[in-house]
């Protein structure tokens, strides 16, 4: 190689209050490319500006202080503003700089993003990224033509060019990953005291074809599992090398090969991991692992986030979801059972939705009784499957509000206004209740809820729909345990 690369990946700084009123996350992508980029034998730095709260100011201090030869980001729809910016940056501190982009949006809306004016972009690389942004580091270092790199796009003469796709990495289990990069300090996760939080890709890929989703779309309906001991090898590294005591699944479906989760189980069991896991997953694969539930209590699945999305079939379907409505309310039940954290959400302000329908929807959401619901605001995503039913009530055209929390289409009976009031309404309505109920819990949940309920009210994105809105008494009770409201 003539000329190793300096490579500084930075992610935007977006913020929209919401996984993140929970805790710090890190994005275990930079993690996996800085690995590789380093095994070929570049200088990664990985910059969590988002993690830090740093500013633009800040972000362009840093990229005068590394003098990278490369600066790269990452953008799902609402941050690809706030990651063009970043980019621009970059430009701004030294036009030599290559610029380069990945993640879902960019990678299906390429052609947008390069043929805006003023645009910062050199390299979209489309995909799955730890291959591929190796062979364009090596093929720039060497002076060679990017045409040849698979899975890229770019401008050449005015035109885009966009290369063939690579096939997925069979071999998960190879990926070199560069965890000593990681600020660790910063990650933690709220509602446990003296945690350092880590997240993890136990597989990669979504076998569904949920119409709203990103995933099936990015991964082709193809799905590809690291082995159980090469994932809780990882989990005893973390712990033991860095103080990791609770992981975040980063998959979508860690469970979907029910012989090789039922593995992962046995082995967090026997190895006494003792790392808290925080996970989603499908409501059937919940439903099938009826009769091995106790097993995921015993290997410390601690929080699981299933998807319900509606509360009636027709909307299900609409959505692709391939389940039942009573399997919803099933699969919680026997996650509540055995006294996991159990979280879903129900997304909100399609086109047929009425105010009847929602207050339907949130009364149903406490039948359902998770311990968390979230009431989404449906995003149109521009390469969904589900976008052309969605597209006419569009409203606004501002990527960085399409963060499930900002109503940006109407439906057909309720202005933009007013699905909002009723996204905070249903909030409001689901956590007085969970308050109300405090007295009915475990122990144990009684105190993670206290804990939760306290951020949701004061620092996350619905601080602002909570206030005002919690009852004397439920506000006298929780100051007896040194929660101040």
């Amino acid at each position: 190689m003539k000329s190793p690369k300096k490579i500084l990946l930075i992610t935007p700084p977006y913020h929209s209050g919401v996984v993140e009123s929970a805790g710090v996350w890190m994005n275990v992508a930079f993690v996996y490319l800085a690995g590789s980029l380093r095994a070929a034998g570049h200088e990664p730095i990985i910059y969590d500006a988002m993690s830090h709260w740093h500013t633009y100011d800040d972000i362009r201090k840093r990229i005068e202080l590394e003098k990278p030869d490369v600066v790269g980001t990452t953008a799902f729809t609402a941050e690809i503003v706030d990651a063009l910016k970043v980019l621009q940056l970059a430009k701004d501190v030294d036009p030599r700089i290559t610029t380069i982009i990945g993640n879902v949006h960019p990678t299906y809306c390429y052609d947008e993003i390069l043929t805006a004016k003023d645009n910062p972009v050199d390299y979209i690389v489309m995909g799955e990224g730890e291959e591929t942004v190796v062979d364009l580091m090596n093929c720039l270092s060497n002076g060679g033509d990017p045409v040849k790199v698979r899975s890229i796009a770019f401008v050449r003469d005015n035109k885009v060019m966009a290369t063939p796709p690579r096939p997925f990495i069979e071999d998960l289990d190879s990926l070199p990953t560069a965890w000593d990069l990681v600020d660790w300090p910063i990650y933690t996760y709220k509602p446990m005291k003296d945690s350092v939080l880590a997240i993890v890709s136990t597989s990669r890929g979504c076998s569904q074809k949920c119409s709203f989703c990103s995933q099936q779309l990015f991964w082709k309906r193809k799905w590809r599992g690291r082995s159980a001991e090469h994932v809780v090898a990882e989990l005893e590294h973390l712990r033991d090398a860095y103080g990791v005591n609770v992981v975040m699944f980063a998959d979508e479906t860690p469970t979907l090969d029910g012989k090789r989760w039922e593995r992962i189980l046995d082995l967090l069991i026997e190895r006494k991991v003792g790392t808290k896991i925080l996970m989603e997953t499908r409501v059937d694969d919940i439903i099938r692992d009826e009769h091995i539930m106790g097993k995921y209590k015993a290997a410390l699945i601690d929080h699981i986030y299933v998807g319900v999305e509606a509360t009636t079939q027709a909307t299900l379907d609409s959505f692709n979801k391939n389940i039942k409505v009573e399997d919803s309310k099933r699969a919680l039940d026997l996650i509540n059972a055995q006294d996991i954290v159990s979280e879903t959400s129900f997304v909100l302000g399609m086109p047929d939705d009425t105010p009847e329908s929602m207050a339907k929807t949130f009364e149903l959401a406490k039948f359902y009784n998770p311990d968390m619901a979230f009431f989404l605001a449906i995003a149109p995503w521009p390469y969904a499957e589900i976008y052309p039913l969605l597209k006419d009530q569009i409203e606004v055209l501002d990527y960085s509000r399409y963060n499930l929390v900002e109503p940006v289409m109407k439906t057909k009976t309720m202005t933009l206004q007013e699905v909002q009031d009723w996204l905070g309404k249903a909030s409001r309505e689901f956590y007085t209740h969970k308050m109300n109920t405090l007295n009915t819990m475990t122990p144990k949940k009684r105190e993670f809820m206290i804990k939760v309920i306290h951020i949701i009210a004061t620092s996350s994105y619905l601080a602002k729909t909570m206030k005002g809105t919690m009852p004397a008494d439920i506000k006298r009770m929780l100051e007896t345990i040194d929660i101040p409201f």
